[in-house]
């Protein structure tokens, strides 16, 4: 009995192409990845009620760029990330002098600027001088002696007589407030993690020589 075995493919082209399909693999399924987990926490923050805006700052970026590489890697992060990360942890929030904290109510308004008002810029808006009234149980305040106009706005009063003058709390002063966890990033980004071997798997085609 004669037996023949034949070598009709090339090996080393052949390994060749095995690296070249897994490069491919590992970079498409990181691509992936990264882009699942953007639209993720993109997803929380915008069912945490906080916002298109603030969701938009999600960004991804894969690395190297264009080319694939057994290295890939995919890189989430956000370009508010103060912000992002409060809400991720809930973290206690002091005053920076060292006092109060000053939480507008209704009657406070906006700022021109965005976001909450500060005392001193409600008092230059105003014209009102903003007096300190401390409470023993609860948190203190900051009133003014004007009156409510039809927008529930605290606003100087017109009268000549006092008519309609009252004292509206402007702010609440508290020592420190713990901001309520609204997200969970590292969850999202397990998952991530977790589904790149599949990913990866997936996306890799049978190399033919």
């Amino acid at each position: 009995m004669k037996l023949r075995f034949d070598v009709t493919a090339d090996i080393v082209a052949l390994m060749r192409a095995e690296v070249t399909a897994g490069e491919r693999a590992v970079s498409v399924a990181v691509k992936s990845a990264g882009r699942d987990l953007k639209s993720a926490w993109r997803g929380q923050i915008t069912g945490a009620g906080l916002g298109r805006r603030l969701a938009n700052t999600i960004r991804s970026e894969q690395f190297p760029k264009g080319r694939p590489s057994l290295n890939a890697a995919a890189v989430v992060w956000s370009k508010a990330p103060v912000i992002v990360r409060a809400h991720d942890t809930g973290p206690l929030i002091r005053s920076k002098s060292g006092f109060w904290l000053a939480i507008p109510l209704p009657a406070a308004g906006k700022s021109t600027r965005g976001g909450r008002i500060t005392p001193g810029e409600w008092e230059r808006r105003s014209g009102l001088r903003l007096r300190f009234v401390y409470r023993r149980t609860g948190p203190s305040l900051l009133v003014a002696e004007g009156r409510l106009n039809t927008r529930d706005r605290a606003v100087a009063s017109r009268s000549k007589t006092g008519r309609g003058l009252t004292t509206v709390p402007i702010f609440l002063l508290v020592p420190q407030v713990r901001l309520r966890k609204r997200l969970n990033l590292a969850r999202d980004a397990d998952r991530a993690l977790d589904s790149v071997p599949g990913l990866i798997v997936a996306n890799w085609v049978e190399v033919r020589i």
